[in-house]
Order: C-alpha cells, then sequence, then structure tokens
C-alpha cells in the first residue's frame, strides 16, 4: 500500500526503525483497560497542546490502577507517536495507512480508533506541529573569525590579551561586529558541553516523571 508520504517497504510512518517509547507502550499498553487509556490520552494531547498536564497524570498514578513505570513507557511512546503522525500533513497521510502501521504496532483496535481520532479528528491538536510557523528572520550568510591580540590598548588589564573577532553577515545585507576574550570564550564553551551533557542525560530519562 502506499501511503503517500514516501514510505518504504516494510517501513511505518514512524520510519524503518520504530522508536523505542513506542515499542515499549505497545507492551504497556496490553491489559490497560479502555477508560484509563483515555484518560493517558487525553493527558498526552493536553500536552502536545502545551496545557499543564501535571494534575491528570498524578491524578492516573494515585489512581493505583497503572504502576508508575508502565504510566512512565505509556506516556512518553503516545507522545512519540502522536508526535511524528503529526507532522505529517492530512492532504498526503492517509487514515487507513496510520491505522495498518498501528496493527503492525500489535496496538489494539479499540485504542487504534482514539489515536486515529485525534491524528485525523476535528480537533487535531497542534496542526502546524511539523511545520511550525517561523517567523521570517534573516539567517547567517557568512561568518568568519580570527584570533587577535591587543597590542595598544587603554586599558593595560588587556594588553598582550587574545580575543576572537568574528564578523557575521546575514540573508540581509547587515553586517555585525563581536569581539569575544579567549575567558568568555571558554566559559561559553564549557556551557555549551554542560547543556549538551544535561540533555543526553535527560533524553535517558522517562518524560513527566512524577517526582515524589
Amino acid at each position: 500500500m502506499t501511503s503517500g508520504y514516501g514510505k518504504g517497504p516494510g517501513e511505518t510512518f514512524l520510519g524503518s526503525r520504530i522508536i523505542p517509547e513506542v515499542e515499549l507502550m505497545s507492551k504497556y499498553l496490553r491489559g490497560l483497560d479502555k477508560e484509563r487509556f483515555r484518560c493517558i490520552l487525553k493527558a498526552v494531547v493536553n500536552a502536545i497542546e502545551g496545557k499543564n498536564c501535571c494534575g491528570e497524570v498524578k491524578a492516573i498514578l494515585e489512581s493505583g490502577t497503572v504502576p508508575e513505570e508502565a504510566l512512565n513507557h505509556i506516556i512518553a511512546g503516545m507522545f512519540g507517536l502522536l508526535k511524528e503522525a503529526l507532522r505529517l500533513p492530512k492532504s498526503t497521510f492517509k487514515q487507513e495507512v496510520f491505522q495498518e502501521d498501528l496493527r503492525t504496532l500489535r496496538i489494539s483496535e479499540e485504542f487504534i480508533a482514539d489515536f486515529s481520532s485525534v491524528v485525523f479528528g476535528n480537533r487535531r491538536p497542534l496542526e502546524s506541529v511539523g511545520t511550525p510557523q517561523v517567523a521570517d528572520l534573516p539567517c547567517i550568510k557568512e561568518f568568519n573569525w580570527r584570533v587577535d591580540v591587543a597590542i595598544s590598548t587603554s586599558s593595560i588589564a588587556r594588553a598582550l590579551q587574545p580575543s576572537i573577532l568574528t564578523e557575521v553577515k546575514l540573508s540581509d545585507d547587515t553586517r555585525h561586529h563581536i569581539e569575544i576574550p579567549i575567558s568568555k570564550f571558554q566559559e561559553l564553551r564549557y556551557n555549551i558541553a554542560l547543556i549538551l551533557k544535561e540533555m543526553t542525560d535527560l533524553e535517558k530519562k522517562s518524560i513527566l516523571k512524577i517526582q515524589a
């Protein structure tokens, strides 16, 4: 069956490699009753729409009907599945193809109907999730840099201290010059490395996990 969005043989709309979170979600959905499923799905849709869903998730957890580990995996899988599905335009992404892909993931028919309602229904959340509206801002056209050492300066502290001089040319033909002291550049490099490490650590954790 041809989907219209470039799906290759043996692939689902998620691509050739299924997102691990979605695989785990499929496992934990087995044995989950429909009412609880809909409560979790509603919380995830609210999160996608930018609403605060912590109260809903906490209520589900406190009900004792879904273990915390299972809830974390279900939420992460639903979020990943819906995020990818909502990126695809309804004009080319067909509902029957979406449903068949969910069957491939061994998701039950009653849950498939609810997922389809979110992706293809009248209240489809975040229509622009895959193609966000970005302001028409100038982008970087050229970037040049060099290391400079100030030999003559009014500040003794800056004399013979190296710095990085950058010139940025934007698509609107404006030019911006920035001088970065080596100490500040090293600080920037350290902070970027720290942020990347924290992002990596965060990716290893289940999203929306309720902390006691």
